[in-house]
């Protein structure tokens, strides 16, 4: 598996992962990912390791997300209520092996 490289102004974490340092204006770091995307593969991890619990739970964050009012920032709401629909399908198949059909 090869390691991510380091990018002009990332600093590396314990994971290897980058992480975007504060830029010299005192503004946030942009982000290259919404925090619904970065749970929805978190989420996928966790049923990649058969922690079916944990995945459950983070749908239920995912969830809390979308009951909210919407903002700006959330960028394309129907996709994002698409592939919580979809993750939900994926852990109930994972949980329900007998129902898949080959």
């Amino acid at each position: 598996m090869e390691r991510p490289r380091k990018q002009p102004g990332e600093t590396m974490t314990a994971l290897d992962t980058p992480v975007e340092s504060p830029r010299s204006d005192g503004s946030p770091p942009k982000y290259s990912r919404r925090l619904s995307d970065k749970i929805l593969i978190a989420f996928h991890h966790a049923c990649d390791q058969g922690d079916y619990e944990v995945a459950e739970r983070l749908l239920h964050v995912l969830e809390f997300m979308l009951m909210r009012r919407p903002t700006p920032m959330e960028g394309n709401r129907r996709r994002t209520i698409e592939s919580l629909v979809a993750a939900h399908e994926r852990l109930w198949l994972l949980r329900h092996p007998e129902h898949q059909t080959e």
